[in-house]
């Protein structure tokens, strides 16, 4: 489960796919097997969210990874590269790493939303 917070010191991986809106569902399909049959089980594998754009024409991958090496890890695995092969056919993949440098969260207390 992803647990977004600056003090875990996780590699955070936010790829963000560009897609035509025909093949988003497909996109979203192909990532979610690929998580499912190869990313989980790689060593420093923490969480991946898949999140699609209401106009059809973008899907983005949160994810989190242990380390750095384990995030470079999975970029060199076979079963990983494959997939991504499927990917790119239909999307343009722009990924990056991130540091999570402020979280503001909204706590619900006696039936009242406080700002944390």
């Amino acid at each position: 489960m992803s647990h977004i917070t600056t003090e875990n010191h996780l590699v955070t991986l936010i790829n963000v796919f560009t897609v035509e809106p025909k093949d988003q569902s497909t996109l979203v399909d192909l990532l979610g097997q690929a998580t499912d049959e190869v990313m989980k089980d790689l060593p420093g594998f923490i969480s991946a969210n898949i999140h699609r754009s209401n106009d059809g024409t973008r899907v983005v991958n949160y994810a989190q990874w242990r380390s750095r090496a384990d995030f470079e890890a999975m970029m060199q695995n076979p079963a990983a590269q494959e997939h991504m092969r499927d990917v790119t056919k239909i999307a343009r993949v722009d990924p990056h790493i991130y540091r999570v440098t402020e979280v503001v969260e909204v706590a619900e207390t006696a039936g009242r939303a406080t700002f944390q």
